[in-house]
């Protein structure tokens, strides 16, 4: 083999290696993201399944309340890299309190605010809309809660003049979608129906 050949076999190798690389690259952000999807997706679940259980939250709560909670999450534009997990304890369908990092032993904060999810690895949700057959409507704010006995999802809203209608039940929403973003553009699709089925693109 003459140095010719020599430099040609090793420019031809770190081609082809640098060419693999970057398709691993690639592709290790695309599972991120999946998987960010699907513990997004888990934790919609586990708020499905604590609310039809009955399963008090982890604070405290009067014994004179017999009743049990909803749970849901909150997505909030403010903060895309984190969401909220929440016990619903006045029954309102959305979340009372400011957002905040919780549990917290602030007595200021509210305690309706069980767990905050911090979205890693510089991935953020990108974008949270509301689907009105095929119009969509960018929103500020999410408010997703799960009521017993039924495992259906209660779809809330702020930031927009329909979620008001939505509210009072004169607008109802086909579906919400939640995508959430690589910072090389790569993204997931979470779409969560009124009848509390939960799907991922």
């Amino acid at each position: 083999m003459t140095y010719v050949e020599l430099i040609v076999v090793l420019s031809i190798f770190s081609i082809m290696s640098a060419i693999g690389l970057f398709s691993y690259k690639e592709f290790q952000i695309k599972v991120d993201i999946k998987n960010l999807a699907n513990d997004i997706a888990l934790k919609f679940v586990q708020a499905q399944k604590e609310s039809t259980t009955g399963k008090l939250p982890v604070l405290s709560m009067p014994s004179a309340d017999p009743w049990k909670p909803s749970y849901g999450l909150l997505f909030t534009s403010d903060s895309p890299s984190a969401f909220l997990y929440f016990a619903d304890l006045d029954q309102g369908k959305v979340f009372d309190g400011p957002y905040i990092p919780c549990p917290s032993n602030d007595p200021g904060n509210s305690v309706e605010c069980l767990e905050t999810i911090t979205i890693t690895k510089g991935n953020f949700v990108s974008d949270i809309s509301i689907f009105i057959g095929a119009t969509a409507t960018e929103i500020s704010e999410a408010h997703i809660t799960f009521t017993r006995p039924d495992s259906g999802a209660t779809l809330r809203c702020t930031g927009d003049s329909i979620c008001a209608q939505i509210a009072d039940g004169t607008t109802i929403i086909d579906f919400l979608q939640i995508t959430i973003s690589s910072p090389q553009g790569t993204s997931s699709l979470i779409k969560v129906y009124p009848s509390g089925r939960i799907q991922l693109n």
